[in-house]
């Protein structure tokens, strides 16, 4: 128990500096346990894909444990800044490995394969790519059904993600279906959030709430906030565009 407590006190560059003289594995312990939060963050970033929260979990901490092995801390960069890209590597890997397996519902294909076949069409009529709503309106269905199924395709296709869906401000459908913007691990940090949430909206700040501390999707936040899921894929560009101010501010 002392031990224990003696290690909770100490700072990031002291329990690194330790663990790579020593390679002693209960200090190693103690420095995953205190980052898992990072681990539970990042893989509920990934659900919705065919694969259950546990084997990714587990996937994720076999990231950090790699991260843990391999940081510097004289590099002067913060752990989590490093583990972040470090964990969504190894996700990654292990969903292209299970790529194969995963199998997305008959219909979810089936009219995606039709939202492909609009985006071709749409684009040859107006000379740019089609806007959501505008894909929408060609099929006859909702514009919350296409971002669904956008998102639920997503899980065993990267065809067409670098395409634009907005020409107005030439959003992809990357960003729409949730994948980690290149400043993600400056925003995984809490106290960077914490700190940094004066500078947002009650709206805002909600959204930050259910997307970034209780991993919740943008079709859930939309259903809670009784808006589109278009809105809030809007919102969150939004927000991290700030979040990247904010950072580069802090570091400046």
């Amino acid at each position: 128990m002392a031990i224990a407590k003696e290690v909770a006190n100490m700072t990031e560059e002291q329990l690194f500096t330790i663990y790579h003289k020593t390679k002693d594995t209960f200090l190693r312990d103690q420095i995953i346990h205190k980052y898992l939060y990072i681990v539970d963050i990042l893989t509920k970033k990934f659900l919705n894909r065919g694969v259950e929260y546990d084997d990714i979990y587990q996937v994720a901490c076999i990231g950090l444990l790699q991260a843990v092995e391999r940081y510097d801390v004289s590099k002067g960069v913060k752990f989590s800044s490093f583990a972040t890209p470090t964990i969504i590597g190894e996700i990654k890997r292990f969903f292209r490995d299970k790529g194969n397996i995963i199998r997305v519902p008959r219909r979810i294909y089936e009219i995606y394969q039709k939202v492909n076949h609009a985006r071709q069409a749409l684009s040859q009529n107006l000379g740019r790519p089609p806007k959501v709503e505008e894909i929408a309106q060609y099929l006859n269905l909702s514009e919350e059904t296409i971002l669904e199924v956008i998102e639920s395709a997503n899980a065993n296709t990267v065809q067409s993600l670098e395409q634009s869906v907005y020409s107005d401000d030439k959003a992809t459908l990357q960003e729409l279906v949730g994948e980690e913007d290149t400043t993600f691990s400056a925003i995984e940090d809490r106290d960077f959030i914490e700190k940094s949430l004066s500078q947002f909206g009650e709206a805002e700040k909600e959204f930050i709430k259910q997307r970034y501390f209780k991993g919740k999707t943008q079709k859930q936040i939309a259903e809670l906030l009784g808006v589109s899921q278009m809105y809030v894929s809007r919102m969150e560009r939004k927000i991290l565009e700030k979040f990247r101010r904010l950072y580069d501010k802090s570091v400046n």
